[in-house]
């Protein structure tokens, strides 16, 4: 059995103790794992606050297993004189009944914790019922691995416009697979799939590729373009990716100003200490950093502090609705300001008719990004709406 153990308040430790403090917690936390469970070799962290463990015993109750780990949590943990309470959950898979490779029961095991989160349990062993779309959803994780290989990836761009020039000022690359029977895979559903089989590495590296060649051509053509790339969360554990970024420099011949890369609070928090390795050798070797949705993830105003950030991006939840809703309205502007006072330019998402983008102007927003401008498509589509376009290059 496998079974997947998470600290669900792990990002409020982080945010509150500090990166120090934290891992006292999570030094206390592996020390009460071990005690609860008899071979504790084969416990291990995997991200964050969430560790895996091993029980190769077909005798050993699993269920039993998993109640004494969530009691032996619940007295509080001391960290410089302040008790502090961890909140836990657990989700658990059985080999083979639920999977017979690595990559499918740690899929199962990260539905099983899911539904864990919403349980008064807090445990829950995986079941067929849990993903509705379970047949589905294992069928596109199978093919996943096999569509970079079959040429199944593409890469659409969405125009990002200036608003004191009306001019393009840039795009953003985005991802989609174009599924031979199923069509247009959505980037919402696969990613995350990607990111748990061990996957979004081989997609991350495509994606710049084709966002650095598509760039290059832009630029030989005269055209001042910036493409904007999105990393993934599981993109900052991997130490090799600014040599990678720094070889497809090298063959592409582009320069770092042109590309932006797109990265959430969210990728921070599972690692921070190596994620911000990994930002400042890419800032280090020239290129700048976009933080992506913003106002949705945790702690941000300290990571505005810490991150060497050009660009702010809005999340559209707040734009698309600020001509109707004055809280939206207030929150987008006084993010503008807060932008702007820090040194950054801010982008609006979701700017989907023209009274929107007229009052992000009136706000003194720099940048603005929606349908109302383009929806995203492939790039040469892209390519003849850009000559077709109002908004001049």
């Amino acid at each position: 059995s496998v079974l997947l153990f998470e600290i669900e308040n792990y990002k409020e430790i982080y945010g509150t103790l500090g990166r120090n403090n934290s891992d006292l917690i999570l030094k206390q936390v592996a020390s009460r794992l071990q005690g609860a469970v008899k071979n504790y070799d084969n416990i291990a962290r995997l991200e964050g606050g969430t560790f895996s463990l091993l029980i190769n015993d077909e005798q050993e109750n699993v269920i039993h297993v998993s109640n004494n780990i969530q009691e032996s949590m619940q007295a509080a943990f001391i960290v410089e004189r302040q008790q502090v309470a961890v909140h836990t959950c657990t989700g658990i898979v059985k080999f083979p009944d639920h999977g017979e490779d690595v990559d499918t029961l740690v899929q199962r095991a990260g539905i099983a914790l899911y539904i864990a989160r919403n349980s008064k349990e807090g445990s829950a062993v995986y079941d067929p019922s849990f993903d509705e779309h379970s047949p589905h959803r294992l069928t596109l994780m199978s093919e996943l691995r096999h569509a970079i290989n079959r040429n199944e990836f593409t890469l659409f761009y969405q125009a990002k416009v200036s608003l004191k020039t009306n001019s393009i000022y840039g795009v953003e690359a985005l991802i989609r697979w174009v599924h031979p029977k199923h069509g247009l895979v959505s980037p919402d559903e696969f990613i995350p799939m990607a990111e748990r089989t061990r996957t979004i590495q081989q997609v991350t590296r495509w994606v710049l590729r084709q966002a650095f060649e598509d760039c290059a051509k832009w630029h030989q053509e005269g055209l001042d373009i910036k493409v904007s790339v999105n990393l993934s969360t599981k993109d900052f554990h991997d130490p090799e990716l600014p040599d990678f970024i720094g070889g497809i420099q090298a063959a592409t011949q582009i320069k770092p100003e042109w590309i932006l890369l797109e990265i959430t609070e969210g990728s921070i928090m599972t690692d921070p200490e190596q994620a911000m390795e990994i930002i400042q050798r890419l800032h280090g070797m020239g290129y700048e950093f976009s933080i992506d949705d913003y106002g949705t993830g945790y702690s941000s105003l300290a990571y505005l502090k810490k991150l060497p950030l050009a660009e702010l991006k809005i999340d559209r939840s707040f734009v698309q609705d600020i001509t109707h809703s004055l809280n939206d309205a207030v929150i987008v502007n006084a993010t503008i300001n807060l932008a702007q006072n820090l040194g950054l330019q801010i982008v609006a998402e979701g700017v989907e008719d023209e009274e929107i983008m007229a009052q992000l102007k009136d706000y003194g927003c720099d940048i603005a990004q929606g349908f109302y401008i383009n929806k995203p498509q492939p790039v040469e589509e892209f390519n003849t709406w850009l000559k077709e376009s109002q908004w001049h290059t």
